[in-house]
């Protein structure tokens, strides 16, 4: 078999139960036999060896048992990252740089500024905004399989600063531990409702139900960022966060009971809502 008639195989399996079956089995393809679309035209005639075979076919056998795209290759790109990830942490999404941009927005050119990202998972957004404004970020995740990622990513790029810590950020002894104050406050929480969870796409089922659970109307992390974190910020401190696209209001109604002025909603490319950001 020749890695295009592969392709088209894997293709023709995955068009029951990918939304892009031509896209997924183009990223199998360049994972395994290092051919992107290009190559693919050129080359495609080339033999499949039987192992690389083995394991596309093996790879697009998980995908169609539901198991995430992002979770099989092992990697996914955020912004100018590629971060590992896999079963027990969040995947990166394209929809979380509106965070990371507001964040870089809000500090406005400041390039000695102290931040800190809360569930910070693969530590997309701590990375992304130490690599976008020059922040010294510490990254908080409490979770054994996500801190292992989170690691990993850190390891991956040595020259942004950002150091890992373990910790629950809802609980108020963890944060009366962290000592300073922060320029910056970020965080992508848990922020669905817990009776929507049944009704996620199969992918996202089989993502940490603890990094999606966000209580029962949602909010239960942001009423714990204003009660524990914002005392955190300094005067003129940036706090930004990402929200379903149902939660803007309310999450800014709580962002200005907490004190903080300025307080915007910022939409992705869908001009849906997707993070709001204040100043204290």
């Amino acid at each position: 078999m020749t890695v295009r008639a592969l392709y088209n195989e894997i293709k023709k399996q995955l068009s029951d139960f990918a939304e892009d079956p031509a896209f997924e089995a183009l990223c199998f393809i360049e994972d395994v036999f290092g051919m992107d679309r290009s190559a693919l035209l050129v080359n495609g005639n080339r033999e499949a060896d039987g192992e690389a075979a083995e394991k596309v076919m093996a790879f697009s056998k998980r995908r169609i048992e539901g198991e995430p795209l992002q979770y099989i290759l092992g990697k996914w790109p955020f912004m100018d990252l590629e971060l590992f990830c896999g079963e027990g942490v969040l995947i990166p999404r394209e929809d979380t740089s509106v965070l990371v941009h507001a964040a870089k927005e809000r500090l406005n050119g400041k390039n000695d500024a102290v931040g800190i990202d809360l569930c910070a998972g693969t530590g997309a957004v701590a990375l992304s905004v130490a690599k976008e404004t020059g922040a010294k970020m510490t990254a908080v995740e409490l979770y054994d399989a996500a801190f292992a990622y989170l690691e990993r990513n850190l390891a991956k790029y040595p020259a942004l600063s950002v150091e890992g810590v373990h910790g629950d950020v809802l609980s108020r002894a963890f944060a009366d531990s962290v000592s300073g104050t922060f320029d910056l406050i970020v965080s992508n929480p848990p922020y669905i409702e817990t009776e929507e969870l049944p009704t996620l796409q199969r992918e996202v089922r089989k993502e940490p139900m603890t990094a999606l659970d966000g209580g029962e109307d949602g909010l239960v992390f942001y009423r714990a960022i204003c009660d524990l974190w914002i005392k955190k910020l300094c005067p003129g401190g940036v706090l930004a966060v990402e929200i379903g696209e149902t939660q803007g209001e309310a999450v800014a109604v709580l962002f200005c009971a907490a004190g903080l002025r300025d307080v915007r909603i910022h939409k992705d490319l869908s001009d849906l809502d997707r993070a709001v950001s204040g100043i204290k």
